[in-house]
């Protein structure tokens, strides 16, 4: 990335921070949670699978696990059952429970809070490790890079790269350390309510007027684009 590329970027990156902080001031994460273990375990249920379910899910799963030594000692069919809403759940039972069983075994029960000890747990890559870190800790070394952040980024022309660990450092090359945790929470809200999977709504999202794909999916934003007043 050469200093030509550099500073449009990092303009629209402020841009787009500003402008998304002012839209959803109340931007922050949905997981409940109440330590670093059940944020550990909300954050595996997420994936692929919306934070409401997780909710549903962890209020009573919280209930009767309540350490990793209680994961750890679970049936895991029993277990699969009460996860089984949040899809994936034969994976996602695994890991919680092989995740469980390390944290016994290496470090005393706790969720670390180094991301190179976190990436040690299964089922754990860099998007789970900055949440926990961040959220648990208040520790930020990274942005969270979850399937809306995945699809946004590019759209927005922040990023060129479709694998997370590449978008995650292009996003960390562009927006100032401070703007790193809060930033992954509003291109979340902006991918859940405007910037949809299919065909996003284009005419309702306060950064169309600087994203370079605006009104470019479907039939319904070429509509609204060329009935648009000049």
């Amino acid at each position: 990335m050469t200093h030509n590329t550099e500073e449009p970027l990092r303009n629209r990156a402020v841009q787009v921070y500003n402008i998304l902080k002012k839209h959803y001031p109340q931007g922050k994460g949905t997981l409940n949670f109440r330590s670093p273990l059940e944020i550990l375990v909300a954050t595996i249920l997420s994936a692929q699978c919306t934070d409401a379910r997780v909710n549903e899910v962890t209020r009573s799963l919280f209930k009767k696990y309540k350490t990793a030594e209680d994961y750890a000692d679970a049936n895991l069919q029993t277990l699969e059952s009460e996860i089984r809403s949040t899809g994936f759940y034969h994976n996602k039972a695994k890991h919680i429970q092989e995740s469980s069983r390390m944290l016994i075994e290496k470090f005393d029960g706790k969720v670390p809070n180094k991301m190179e000890d976190l990436l040690k747990l299964p089922g754990v890559a860099r998007k789970t490790a900055n949440i926990v870190l961040s959220n648990a800790y208040e520790i930020v070394e990274g942005i969270a890079v979850d399937t809306h952040v995945k699809r946004v980024s590019p759209r927005l022309g922040l990023t060129e790269n479709k694998d997370p660990e590449k978008i995650e450092k292009d996003l960390m090359h562009i927006f100032p350390k401070e703007a790193w945790f809060p930033i992954n929470y509003l291109l979340i809200q902006l991918g859940r309510e405007v910037c949809v999977s299919r065909i996003p709504y284009c005419e309702k999202c306060p950064l169309n007027t600087i994203c370079p794909s605006a009104f470019t999916f479907g039939k319904r934003n070429q509509r609204i684009k060329n009935n648009k007043p000049n």
